[in-house]
């Protein structure tokens, strides 16, 4: 018996490679073993991809909210690209809806506040923002 959860964590393309495989030497218990195996660990790849991309967008908007001196151009084509990202991710796996960051929305907005305050020495963790705030507000210099 293989070590699937090893083998998908290491490389998702070794994993699919084992699965296949098994399948040749018609193992089909293995093979259900390893493709459950093998969603779970791209499902949480991608849900950490999408919680990476919503932590960097919530963190440059933070920091536009706290330091309106210091905004660049930089900040703003960092919170346009987080957003593009979020869209991507959004498109190759629909599970990763609105209902999914609003899951994930108060864990992500206290990494960012954290981070936004090491970057820039502000205080900020009173700081809300709404999905208005984050997704669909125009910044603009």
């Amino acid at each position: 018996m293989k070590n699937w959860e090893e083998l998908a964590a290491h490389s998702e393309l070794l994993a699919a490679q084992e699965i296949k495989q098994s399948f040749d030497e018609g193992n089909l218990t293995d093979v259900e073993e390893g493709l459950v195996q093998l969603i779970e660990t791209m499902a949480r790849s991608e849900k950490r991809a999408l919680q990476s991309q919503l932590i960097r967008l919530m963190m440059h908007v933070v920091k536009w909210h706290v330091q309106p001196d210091r905004r660049t151009r930089s900040w703003l084509l960092s919170v346009q690209n987080a957003r593009f990202e979020i869209v991507k991710l959004q498109q190759y796996t629909p599970s990763l809806n609105k209902a999914y960051i609003e899951s994930i929305w108060d864990e992500s907005l206290t990494e960012a506040r954290e981070e936004a305050e090491i970057e820039t020495g502000v205080a900020n963790a009173f700081l809300e923002l709404t999905w208005e705030d984050v997704f669909d507000k125009k910044y603009l210099l």
